[in-house]
Parts: structure tokens; sequence; C-alpha cells
């Protein structure tokens, strides 16, 4: 069991950047495949990123490339999500999950992870 923990959200304006960071105590984090979602006021989560175990391989969605890059560092225990060129449709509560597995099926699909982080809000303001 591991237990993510989210951080760096804030307030930038639209064009600005930010780095979140996913982290956690438990040594067995190196061993899960880490995904970042997002979700805005009333809608459905999205599928941002996801890394593998040994970040080995990376997945964005389609509306992330070029803009939102995913990485890991496992000496430090964490993940990090660099995201430029912010827009204020970006504005959401952004998470990082964990899951198990040595492959990344079903990596888009919120229900597949078996941990989450309480997430951090990040809001893009014009």
């Amino acid at each position: 069991q591991v237990q993510p923990v989210e951080s760096g959200g804030g307030l930038v304006q639209a064009g600005g950047s930010l780095r979140l960071s996913c982290t956690a105590s438990e040594r067995a984090f190196v061993t899960y495949n880490i995904g970042w979602f997002r979700q805005a006021p009333g809608k459905e989560r999205e599928f941002l990123a996801v890394i593998r175990h040994d970040a080995g391989l990376t997945y964005y969605s389609e509306d992330m490339k070029g803009r939102f890059t995913v990485s890991r560092d496992t000496s430090a225990n964490a993940v990090w999500l660099q995201m430029n060129s912010l827009k204020p449709d970006d504005t959401a509560v952004y998470y990082c999950a964990a899951k198990r597995g040595y492959y990344l099926g079903d990596y888009g699909n919120a229900l597949a992870y078996d941990y989450w982080g309480q997430g951090t809000q990040v809001t893009v303001s014009s």
C-alpha cells in the first residue's frame, strides 16, 4: 500500500507554468505506475499522463502532448508533472494515482488505479 501526496498547485496567469509533484513515504512507491488526472467542477475526471514504474514508458492524452511532461526520480521517491503554456481551461483539481502492475494496461481509466492522492488545486487566470 502507498499513499500518494500531491503538491505544487496554485494560481498562475495564462501562458505560465507550474510543476506538480507526487510523493509517498513508502519505498514501494517506486514499484507503481503513476498517473495524473484532473477534474474540473461539473466535469468527469480526465486522464492527463502516466509514467511506468521504471520510467521506461510515458503516455499522454492527445490534448496534453507538447504542453505537459511527466517524469520521475526513484532516489527522491517522486513523480513530477511539468505544465507549460497553461490556459484558463486547465483550471481543475489535479490528482496523482498509483497503479499496480508491470504493464500499463488501462492507464487512461481512473477506475484501474489502486491509490489516490487528495488533489491539488490549479487555477489559471486570464
